[in-house]
């Protein structure tokens, strides 16, 4: 039976869990949830996942919910991308969870005011803020990479996946991969895995432009 994913196509989380499923050969259908038409507030979603988020991860008679857990999960049960020995797997954790704390949530949350929030509705100064906070994120991640393929061990593990997610992304929100180019480079690594496809090709899109 295969595995469903509540996700759509915006959401960076989402497409961490998404990629995950596709690199380690998990048959797995993806459930569209159209987050911007306030479907995971919804009290049918929240039956699903109280915290009303995606993703959600539904495997028989096993739900998870939040990104890190469900990485963990599927790296766990496919035997693939989590690691070589239980020292290289708590590596792997403790760059999910600096990933979840320092760089997914401030990029998530500054590229959502940038790109799918209206102007009038930004708080004032928090994207710069914001940006500001992200600068030592990129430089840890940069200098973490400058002399090695991968985040963990000698290949690609969950922790990488969580920390490329929203990088892939092409809307703006104050990242260039030209000003980081060891990143740059474990960028190009990690899409050339065999199966690797962007967020948009693997998940149906939620936010539909305005037309000019």
């Amino acid at each position: 039976m295969a595995m469903k994913l509540y996700c759509f196509g915006e959401s960076g989380n989402a497409y961490k869990c998404a990629l995950a499923l596709t690199l380690t050969d998990t048959e797995w259908e993806p459930i569209f949830v159209d987050f911007f038409k306030g479907e995971a507030r919804s009290p049918e979603f929240r039956k699903i996942n109280e915290m009303g988020e995606v993703p959600v991860l539904i495997d028989g008679d096993t739900t998870l919910t939040q990104s890190g857990v469900i990485l963990d999960y599927i790296s766990s049960k496919t035997g693939k991308l989590g690691g070589r020995s239980a020292a290289e797997r708590r590596e792997v954790l403790r760059w999910l969870f600096w990933d979840n704390h320092k760089l997914s949530t401030q990029i998530g949350t500054c590229r959502f005011l940038m790109n799918f929030l209206p102007a009038e509705k930004r708080p004032e100064g928090v994207i710069p803020f914001l940006q500001g906070r992200l600068k030592p994120a990129y430089a840890v991640l940069d200098g973490h990479v400058a002399n090695r393929s991968w985040i963990v061990g000698d290949g690609p593990t969950v922790a990488d996946l969580s920390c490329c997610s929203y990088l892939y992304y092409p809307e703006p929100f104050g990242f260039d991969r030209k000003d980081w180019p060891n990143i740059d480079r474990w960028l190009d690594r990690v899409a050339a895995l065999p199966g690797w496809k962007h967020p948009y090709d693997l998940m149906q899109r939620a936010f539909v432009p305005a037309i000019a």
